[in-house]
């Protein structure tokens, strides 16, 4: 997506926060009522994601190690890995907290 490990990272997080909102917004289902469609919607659902968050994080670590920039391709992917592990974390931790008061 971007040559930013931190932006990259941010824009995971990002969609994992918007597709959690939208399935804890939704109504309570009985996925037998739906038939076919809901195990269609969420395999659909778990491919997109994992193309989404392949392409954030291996597009440019791989594009890197094919210009032979091993040690570039290595330092974004472990920034990237460290940033989404940062942001999760403080997601995290905010959770836990704002459960705490409420």
């Amino acid at each position: 997506m971007t040559t930013q490990p931190f932006l990259n990272a941010l824009v995971a997080a990002g969609y994992i926060g918007i597709i959690v909102a939208l399935l804890s917004s939704a109504q309570k289902f009985d996925a037998q009522e739906f038939g076919m469609i809901a195990p269609i919607t969420f395999l659909s659902l778990l491919v997109l994601s994992t193309a989404l968050m392949g392409y954030l994080f291996f597009y440019q670590p791989i594009r890197l190690l094919t210009e032979r920039k091993q040690e570039e391709a290595a330092r974004f992917l472990l920034s990237m890995i460290a940033s989404f592990a940062g942001i999760m974390g403080v997601v995290i931790i905010a959770g836990f907290l704002t459960s705490a008061l409420f």
